[in-house]
């Protein structure tokens, strides 16, 4: 009888994947956020080329990744430990190569520079630090103190010290600290799948395998990566009832990006579920509250960076963002001009407030109705609707909600819709990081064909059978 090939499927996913990830690592030393100034490798001096080439390897990449998340939910799915060797075969291209979509380890690594210079980097831009690594920051955050707490500014001045400022090693220091976030996760979305009667492999599939991560947390190095690792195992704590060392985690994480102090209600919720009586949400959220305020001055007093991150926390947003706000603010000052009631300058602040109310009342709505959901896929859609109605947006910003919604919802339509939009995501930045021009555009759309023809000659498409498994079955008849 014919067989499908239980045992190569999970392969062709591996090597698609792996071929995706070889083919951004290459053309990103043409088309990458490089150094000012550098090009490496056999493309030198064909950005275009390069491009090309990344978005043939991304298609492939996300092409490996959506049917390795058909092989996952079948019954014949491979294990923990097998979608492990996968992630890491993926992303080994990735590790020492240039930083892919975005520039803003460059951001992290002057500003590191800064903390280990004793330069205050609350109320100091990169361009006061000058030198080498200030010329990698792009110019519109030259005069912009840091936005990221004292946690992660920490670890930014060590590699900073530790590489003695040099571009190349600072980048890859950064690097390693993002694949220690990323080793978190690892370990424990599985675990906390497990706890929310989730399968740990879907979960390990959707948010950690997820091309966001590989593109961002891996090859851009952000420092969303220590944030959800930390937040991750917060949450693993409060699920095994130790809420105090819970809340300190999530705190950390916190002082790494503020948003991950979202965190802390569903520690709140889960500690008030063993309490009695009907003050015990108000006891459980001030020992959380507690807990978090006393991690927050210990950590703050042991960095050194003193208590100005919380005034980076009103760090303006970019003018050209492309978040719904800042889209709507835009599309109003454009209909003001246009209707001669001149500029409307106010109208993108007005935006982005109302759309920071909006996300307030969607987390007051899921928290203060009858919970349907876990505190933990609550976080999740809270922190998806942050992203969504926020003032700023960019794509690794969607894995705040896909890597706990991964975990804790337990019914397919999250998924149904956080495997494509993941995927759609995935494409929607340049290598370099930035606006792409007309023949860049080009370039990019003619290597994303090239890669689906390919995938559609092989029939290796989502949902297609390889032509080698036809072929193995062909001859078993």
């Amino acid at each position: 009888m014919p067989i499908r090939g239980v045992a190569t499927d999970p392969y062709w996913c591996r090597t698609l994947g792996f071929a995706g990830t070889a083919a951004l690592a290459v053309g990103g030393l043409a088309a990458g956020a490089l150094p000012t100034g550098v090009s490496y490798g056999p493309l030198h001096g064909h950005p275009r080329l390069g491009l090309l080439v990344v978005y043939f390897g991304l298609v492939l990449l996300i092409a490996g990744w959506l049917r390795l998340g058909q092989v996952v939910r079948g019954p014949h799915a491979p294990g923990p430990r097998s979608l492990m060797l996968t992630l890491a075969l993926w992303a080994a291209p990735l590790v020492a190569g240039p930083p892919l979509f975005s520039r803003d380890v460059y951001s992290y690594l002057a500003q590191g520079a800064m903390v280990d210079g004793g330069l205050d980097v609350y109320t100091h831009g990169p361009a006061d630090l000058g030198g080498p690594l200030a010329e990698q920051v792009p110019a519109i955050w030259q005069f912009t103190p840091a936005p990221y707490g004292p946690v992660f500014l920490s670890l930014s001045g060590a590699v900073a010290g530790a590489s003695g400022r040099h571009v190349y090693f600072g980048v890859l220091g950064l690097r390693l600290v993002a694949l220690l976030g990323v080793a978190l996760l690892v370990a424990l979305v599985p675990r906390l799948a497990r706890r929310c009667g989730v399968d740990p492999g879907v979960a390990l599939w959707l948010g950690v395998l997820n091309p966001l991560v590989l593109l961002h947390l891996v090859a851009g190095a952000h420092n969303d990566a220590v944030m959800l690792g930390l937040l991750v195992a917060g949450l693993v704590l409060a699920l095994a009832r130790r809420p105090l060392w819970a809340a300190g985690l999530v705190c950390l994480a916190a002082l790494v990006k503020a948003p991950a102090a979202l965190g802390l209600l569903p520690v709140a919720a889960l500690w008030s579920q063993r309490l009695k009586g009907r003050a015990r949400l108000l006891r459980a959220g001030s020992a959380v509250a507690a807990a978090a305020l006393g991690t927050a001055a210990a950590a703050t007093a042991a960095t050194g960076t003193g208590y100005g991150w919380i005034h980076a926390l009103g760090t303006p947003v970019s003018a050209g963002n492309w978040s719904l706000t800042s889209a709507l603010g835009r599309a109003t000052r454009g209909l003001a001009v246009l209707l001669g009631a001149g500029p409307a300058e106010g109208a993108t602040a007005l935006w982005r407030w109302l759309g920071l109310a909006a996300a307030a009342a969607v987390l007051l709505y899921l928290w203060a109705r009858r919970p349907v959901a876990s505190p933990v896929h609550l976080l999740g859609l809270s922190l998806t609707a942050l992203v969504v109605l926020g003032p700023a947006l960019r794509p690794w910003y969607a894995l705040w909600g896909v890597v706990l919604l991964a975990a804790a919802a337990t019914h397919g339509r999250i998924r149904r819709w956080a495997a494509p939009a993941s995927g759609v995501l995935a494409l929607a930045v340049l290598p370099s990081g930035f606006t792409p021009d007309i023949p860049e555009l080009a370039a990019a759309v003619t290597g994303g064909l090239l890669a689906v023809a390919a995938l559609y000659g092989l029939r290796l498409l989502p949902g297609d059978r390889p032509l080698v498994i036809e072929a193995q079955e062909r001859a078993l008849w």
